[in-house]
C-alpha cells in the first residue's frame, strides 16, 4: 500500500461528514484516533460470528475466540519487534500498563532508599502512580528531572540524578503528548542502566508515529495504548521483559491468572496470563491487531515521512501568525502542538474553532506540571495529527487562527 493520504481518508468513515455545516478537519488524534473500516468490520465479524470467552472453553467458537485473541498477541510482538510473544500484556489503556508497574514492580521489587526517576513532561498517568508509590510508605523516593526551555529533557539534570546509584527504576516519555518532543529513548536507555536503574518508556504517543523496536532499544518495560493506534478504547499494551514479568507479583487477582486455588492459597499462572486477571479484552484484541495489519500495511516508515512533512507545514503556517506562541521547539518532534493565542482563552478559542468544523482539545491535555513549568496554566490549545491529516487541513487551522485573532482582539 503506497501512502496516499487522500485514498486513506477514505478508510475512515467518520472524516466524510460535516460538522456545524463545515467539513470536519480532525485534529485531535493525539488524545484518540478515529478508526479505519477495517478495525470496525473485524471486531462486528468478531461478534456476530466468532464471540466466546477465552482460554475456558471446549467448543469450537471459544477455540476460535481464543486463537484470535492470541494471534492479537502475536501481531503486536512482531509490530514493535519483542523477542517473545510472552513478553506482552493486555491491559485496559496505558495508564494501567503504568499502573501494574508501579503496583506489581514498585513494591514488588523496589527496595527502600531507592528513587523512581520521572520528568516534568510526563503525562498525569506517569506521574501520579508514582506519586501513589512515594506516599505508601514503602521508603521509595521520587525523582523529577528538568525540562529546557526548548521543551527537550534537560540530559545533565537527568545525569545528575541518576549519579548516586539510588534509582531502581526510570520512568519517562517515549514522546511528549503536548510538546511532540521526542525524548532520546536509547540514550535514556544506556544512562538509566548504566546507573543500575530499569527504565519504563511511556509509548502512548511514539508507538503511532514512529516504529519502535523492543530489541533495538533494549528498555525493560514499554506501554502504549490502542486507541490511539487506530484501534478501539479498552486495549492496552505493557511490554515486559519476561525475567521482570517472573520477579514482579500479580497486579491484580482472580480468574485466568492462577494455575491453582484452595482456600488457603494460590499459585500464578506463567506470565503473562498471570497479569491477565478475568475475562480479557477479547474483542478490543481483534480490533488492535486489524489496527496493527492496517498500519503495517501502509508501512510506519511512510507514516513517519508524511507527518515530517506535516510537522514541517505547520512549523511554518503557526509561527507566522502574529500572537500564536508554540509551547516548545524540540528539535526532534513529532505531531503534536500546543500553542496559544494572545487575549483568548484556550476553552473559548477550541470553541470558536468548533465553529468551522475544527476538532482539537484544549486546556492542560493531562500534563498540568508540564503547562505550570512554561507558565501557562490557563492551558493551551493542542492540535494533533493522524496519518489521515493533510496539509489542506492545517492551512485552514492556520486560517481559522488567523480570524480568530481579530474576533479576539
Amino acid at each position: 500500500m503506497s501512502f496516499d493520504v487522500q485514498r486513506i481518508r477514505q478508510d475512515f468513515p467518520i472524516l466524510s461528514q460535516s460538522i456545524r455545516g463545515k467539513p470536519l478537519v480532525f485534529l485531535d488524534s493525539g488524545a484518540s484516533a478515529q478508526k479505519p473500516r477495517a478495525v470496525i468490520d473485524a471486531m462486528v465479524r468478531c461478534m456476530e460470528e466468532r464471540y466466546a470467552n477465552v482460554h475456558r472453553g471446549a467448543y469450537f467458537l471459544s477455540e476460535a475466540a481464543t486463537e484470535a485473541y492470541e494471534a492479537a498477541r502475536a501481531a503486536v510482538a512482531r509490530f514493535i519487534n519483542a523477542a517473545d510473544p510472552r513478553e506482552v500484556i493486555f491491559t485496559s489503556n496505558s495508564t494501567m500498563a503504568i499502573n501494574l508497574v508501579a503496583h506489581s514492580w514498585g513494591r514488588g521489587v523496589l527496595r527502600p532508599g531507592q528513587a523512581v526517576l520521572i520528568s516534568e513532561m510526563e503525562h498525569h498517568a506517569n506521574i501520579v502512580p508514582w506519586q501513589m508509590l512515594r506516599d505508601a510508605g514503602l521508603g521509595v523516593e521520587l525523582r523529577v528531572a528538568r525540562v529546557t526551555d526548548a521543551g527537550e529533557l534537560d540530559m545533565d539534570d537527568v545525569a545528575a540524578k541518576l549519579a548516586d546509584g539510588k534509582v531502581g527504576l526510570v520512568a519517562v516519555t517515549h514522546m511528549s503528548n503536548v510538546l511532540g518532543t521526542v525524548t532520546p529513548a536509547e540514550r535514556l536507555v544506556r544512562m538509566a542502566h548504566a546507573a543500575g536503574a530499569k527504565i519504563l518508556l511511556d509509548g502512548s504517543q511514539a508507538a503511532v508515529h514512529r516504529r519502535v523496536d523492543m530489541q533495538a532499544l533494549g528498555a525493560d518495560f514499554y506501554a502504549f495504548t490502542g486507541h490511539k493506534l487506530y484501534g478501539p478504547t479498552g486495549i492496552g499494551v505493557l511490554w515486559a521483559r519476561l525475567e521482570h514479568q517472573e520477579r514482579m507479583p500479580p497486579f491484580l487477582g482472580g480468574g485466568d491468572m492462577i494455575s491453582m486455588v484452595t482456600l488457603e492459597r494460590s499459585e500464578w499462572a506463567p506470565p503473562p496470563a498471570k497479569f491477565e486477571a478475568g475475562t480479557p479484552p477479547i474483542v478490543e484484541a481483534i480490533g488492535l491487531h486489524a489496527a496493527i495489519d492496517y498500519v503495517t500495511a501502509i508501512g510506519m516508515p511512510a507514516v513517519e515521512a508524511h507527518e515530517r512533512g506535516l510537522v514541517d507545514h505547520a512549523m511554518r503556517r503557526l509561527s507566522d501568525i502574529e500572537g500564536v506562541a508554540l509551547l516548545g521547539r524540540a528539535q526532534d518532534r513529532g505531531g503534536v502542538f500546543a500553542f496559544s493565542l494572545d487575549n483568548a482563552h484556550s476553552h473559548d478559542l477550541a470553541t470558536l474553532l468548533d465553529r468551522t468544523g475544527i476538532a482539537v482539545r484544549a486546556g492542560r491535555h493531562c500534563a498540568e506540571p508540564l503547562h505550570a513549568r512554561f507558565g501557562v496554566e490557563a492551558g493551551t490549545v493542542r492540535a494533533s495529527f493522524g496519518l489521515y491529516t493533510t496539509e489542506g487541513e492545517i492551512d485552514y487551522l492556520a486560517e481559522a487562527l488567523t480570524k480568530a485573532r481579530e474576533f479576539f482582539s
